[in-house]
């Protein structure tokens, strides 16, 4: 295994709590969009948005468009990462709690090692699982609270297939990861744009320009930072790290989105959620972070070069 995914620098976990800001303020930039965008145009109009962004740059910087086995490999990516993914969980966040599709974000790094182990990606490693375990335990903690969940088991269904969906996301984003970010996801970002708008047209939803001044700016920032920051760090850290060690930017990214909402939207913070976000970290330092967890993996089986990629 190349010694920079194995061991990340300073820059790469940088790169990573960067991320996790951007990935955690969307949850709040989404809430704001959603009080007068219908959710599937919302999310095709952000991500066309973006696409177009990256189109530019791509052109700007003359950048040779993928082919062949990578294309293939870029379209699959953008499908699952922005197409699949956010139907799911907009279709899901109609039926259950904001808190359990924030629980599905706490299990994606479990997923993702399960994934990539069943794909002889990376080795299986026990202080993963347990990582993802208690950080999972800590999301629990933290949303939940007290008191019964009524979950449909339509809602159940759709977050797990998201979970997964993300999780192979994450994987397919390292095969493609060896292309510039700008490129791979004006590609990836077409297509899954395309999908959402042809699933919001298909679900008869109004394709209205957003008018209010906070759905405006959560649009801005939703684009911006949102998507095009966010998903461009994304690719350059899981260009440097392993896949199962990114996605815990999942696990991290509802942290984020309490402290967030707290201070914008005036929620306090409370016991349960202090304690939560701190099982939280600790799950994530144990399983990807920590020191032990980085060096302890053997070379994964058959891990696919760059080269080959292409």
């Amino acid at each position: 295994m190349n010694k920079a995914i194995e061991t990340p620098g300073a820059r790469t976990i940088g790169a990573f709590a960067l991320a996790v800001v951007f990935g955690g303020a969307n949850f709040v930039g989404v809430r704001f969009s959603n009080g007068e965008l219908d959710p599937f145009w919302g999310a095709g109009l952000r991500f066309s948005l973006a696409a177009l962004t990256f189109v530019v740059i791509a052109f700007a910087l003359r950048l040779p468009w993928p082919r062949g086995k990578l294309l293939a490999l870029t379209a699959a990516y953008g499908l699952l990462s922005f197409g699949l993914f956010y139907a799911l969980m907009y279709w899901a966040l109609q039926r259950v709690t904001a808190g359990m599709a924030t629980v599905v974000m706490a299990m994606v790094p479990l997923v993702t090692v399960l994934l990539t182990w069943g794909q002889r990606l990376e080795p299986l490693r026990r202080s993963a699982l347990v990582g993802a375990a208690v950080a999972m335990a800590g999301i629990v903690w933290m949303t939940l609270g007290e008191g019964s969940v009524d979950l449909p088991l339509t809602g159940l269904l759709a977050m797990l297939a998201a979970a997964v969906t993300v999780g192979e996301s994450v994987i397919l984003g390292k095969k493609v990861s060896a292309n510039h970010p700008a490129m791979t996801n004006a590609v990836a970002m077409v297509v899954g744009a395309g999908s959402l708008l042809a699933l919001s047209s298909v679900a008869g939803e109004r394709w209205l320009l957003p008018s209010q001044p906070e759905v405006v700016w959560s649009l801005v920032y939703l684009v911006t930072l949102g998507s095009v920051g966010l998903f461009v760090l994304m690719l350059l850290v899981v260009r440097r790290w392993t896949a199962s060690a990114t996605s815990y930017a999942f696990v991290l990214f509802p942290v984020v989105t309490m402290l967030l909402e707290a201070w914008l939207a005036d929620e306090p913070l409370t016991l349960r959620g202090v304690t939560g976000a701190l099982i939280v970290m600790a799950g994530v330092w144990f399983g990807a972070l920590a020191p032990s967890a980085r060096h302890s993996a053997p070379p994964p089986a058959a891990a696919p070069a760059p080269a080959e990629v292409h």
